[in-house]
């Protein structure tokens, strides 16, 4: 009994270290896309990233607003970019340099 225990343990372990190396994998792999960053205005993510695919009304006090883009979200408060969430299982190409 003691030896399933364990191995169930183990396995479960196994299994979250596992899900931890591909979401550092897919970070790394982001590295090089261009998202809104913190404190940049609402006009000016609108402007340098498009319009988004849909808006969220803001909710509670400070208001929460949410932009969702094809990969990625953009959260912010009142009008300031609070952070930036990829999409969960998002193929997400990183930008390339033009030659």
């Amino acid at each position: 009994m003691t030896r399933m225990v364990l191995t169930l343990i183990l396995t479960l372990f196994a299994s979250f270290l596992q899900a931890d190396v591909l979401l550092i994998e897919q970070v790394r792999e982001v590295g090089n896309l261009t998202v809104p960053v913190n404190g940049q205005t609402m006009s000016e993510v609108e402007s340098a990233f498009g319009a988004p695919q849909s808006k969220a009304p803001p909710v509670g006090d400070p208001p929460i607003s949410r932009w969702d883009y094809e990969d990625w979200s953009v959260y912010f408060e009142y009008d300031r970019v609070l952070f930036t969430v990829l999409d969960e299982g998002a193929i997400i190409h990183p930008e390339t340099p033009d030659t």
